[in-house]
């Protein structure tokens, strides 16, 4: 095929994860711009992924891509494994569900770097017309009209109204009103489900999109790199099976393959540092040194314990719950697993949390890889705000070999992420010993067999975790060294955009699905306006 008579869209959109999803809804919904849609993973057929209790069946499954990071040296030289959605819907296929878009002043601290429109006034807007929040916990946080399901836990575990109590006893107040703006507090995660069952962003944008004669979806198609005449983005190459292909974008090339495949391809195309490329042949189009750095991720660390009472996720695989989740859509089936969560301050003197808690009614160990049947429940902290940073970079010029992950967790030279987030277990540490958790919590699983300080050391550089929200490495800003503008436009080349969690500056103090649904909304605004 030549590029005289190649397919051609108006637009080519990279990845089906959640931002892809939304944009090639929102740009097709006019009908006047033809829109394709790649996805390198297959449709989401699988039925685990509706279940919302059986993601982690889907780790190191054919629908996740099984990242792994370099060794980590503040983890005790250990390589942490990243799952990511390979599959129509990306992570929301395979995630937590769990909807929490972080604080007002984290969309300002974007709009310090990137322009006024990522304030948190103007991006509320883009939060509230994604969102359709069940009556349970509509009122002004929530948007009700959006596609995206929104809605209060349908079948809570005990045990973690239990956790909310322990919570209180240690002086953690409630958080009455999740998604407000100001987060402070404990409760109940707010999910992206429908009914009791997990409804990803592709089921919500795409699956209604799909009809359309303008919009073409294209599953298994792996897309190589980016296509340029000069520096002007012309589209794109892709495989499929052992088909190579190319296809034009009349107007623009937009990639949406996440903070590991976005800055991958981009290297791989010639944007990037002309330093490293180099040495690997790749043809420079652009000299962009920030392609594949800052890259961001929160880090969790805690404990699992067993529990006396048989009502934890230990059971969900059996026939009983089997049974009550056909019929009734509830039980331990509907979990969304993590069910609690809340944001504190490691001490009074900061102006904001600085940590979030998490509570699992059941043993969530091995880094999600082992799904024991025991009874337990997993309880845990996260450093919100990381001073660490890292980066992508290749390894090789094929796309298909996965490039080097970099996280550098617990790097920051001060010591003050390792100081805060051992600060998070010991607070779960003291929730674990207030009643009414402590009178039902029996021996440590993991980490097993420790004094409460060694238990801290062994959390943090033995065991702790990703909480799955790798962000930044395709940053954006108002200053020339970012990689993309305000508007999400790469520099230094013409026609393509980066839309997903990839351009987001700092991470949010939140979960960042919420995030990047948000940022994929505003950008179909500003691409096609009206």
């Amino acid at each position: 095929m030549t590029r005289e008579t190649m397919e051609e869209f108006d637009y080519v959109v990279v990845g089906a994860g959640s931002a892809g999803c939304v944009l090639a809804a929102r740009l097709s919904a006019s009908g006047r711009a033809t829109v394709l849609l790649l996805e390198a993973g297959p449709a989401a057929r699988h039925l685990a992924i509706g279940v919302p209790a059986a993601f982690p069946t889907l780790f190191q499954s054919r629908l996740d891509w099984a990242d792994r990071t370099t060794a980590q040296n503040g983890l005790s030289g250990r390589q942490l494994y990243w799952p990511r959605g390979k599959v129509v819907g990306g992570s929301s296929s395979i995630n937590a569900m769990m909807w929490v878009r972080g604080f007002a002043s984290d969309y300002d601290g974007w709009a310090e770097r990137a322009g006024a429109g990522w304030s948190y006034e103007n991006v509320l807007k883009y939060f509230r017309r994604a969102e359709g929040a069940d009556r349970a916990i509509a009122g002004l946080a929530h948007g009700q009209d959006g596609p995206l399901a929104v809605s209060a836990q349908r079948d809570p575990n005990p045990l973690t109204f239990s956790w909310l109590s322990a919570c209180h006893a240690v002086g953690i107040v409630a958080n009455e009103h999740p998604n407000a703006g100001e987060e402070e507090g404990v409760a109940t995660v707010l999910v992206n489900q429908r009914a009791g069952r997990r409804e990803s962003v592709a089921d919500a944008y795409l699956r209604p999109a799909r009809r359309r004669t303008n919009l073409v979806v294209r599953s298994g198609a792996r897309t190589e790199r980016v296509l340029f005449e000069g520096r002007r983005a012309i589209g794109v190459a892709y495989r499929r099976g052992r088909e190579l292909a190319e296809v034009r974008a009349r107007r623009e090339v937009i990639l949406s393959a996440g903070a590991v495949g976005s800055p991958q391809l981009l290297l791989c195309s010639g944007v990037g540092p002309g330093e490293a490329l180099a040495p690997l042949a790749i043809d420079v189009v652009a000299d962009r040194p920030g392609v594949g750095k800052n890259l961001q991720d929160h880090l969790t660390a805690g404990f699992a314990q067993e529990v006396t009472p048989r009502v934890t996720l230990g059971g969900a695989r059996g026939i009983r719950s089997l049974l009550r989740y056909l019929v009734s859509r509830r039980g331990l089936l509907s979990s969304n697993i993590c069910e609690g969560y809340g944001f504190v301050r490691s001490h009074p003197g900061l102006a904001e949390p600085d940590l979030e808690l998490l509570f699992v009614p059941g043993l969530f160990i091995d880094e999600g890889l082992t799904v024991p049947r025991r009874h337990g429940v997993t309880l845990g902290a996260v450093l919100l705000a990381p001073r660490s940073r890292g980066e992508i970079t290749l390894r090789s010029p094929e796309v298909s070999e996965p490039p080097f992950i970099d996280p550098r967790y617990l790097s920051d030279p001060d010591g003050l992420d390792a100081t805060t987030l051992a600060a998070g277990i010991r607070l779960c540490q003291r929730i674990a010993a207030a009643s009414p958790l402590a009178e039902v919590l029996g021996e440590l699983v993991q980490p097993g067999g420790l004094g409460d300080e060694e238990l801290v050391e062994a959390s943090l550089h033995g065991y702790a975790q990703t909480l799955y929200h790798p962000v930044g490495t395709c940053s954006m800003g108002l200053e020339e060294a970012s990689v993309v503008d305000p508007e999400l436009v790469v520099r230094g080349v013409e026609h393509l955009r980066v839309v997903d969690a990839s351009v987001i500056p700092v991470i949010p103090h939140g979960h960042t699905n919420a995030a990047v649904v948000m940022v994929a909304e505003r950008a179909a605004e500003l691409i096609a306006p009206g």
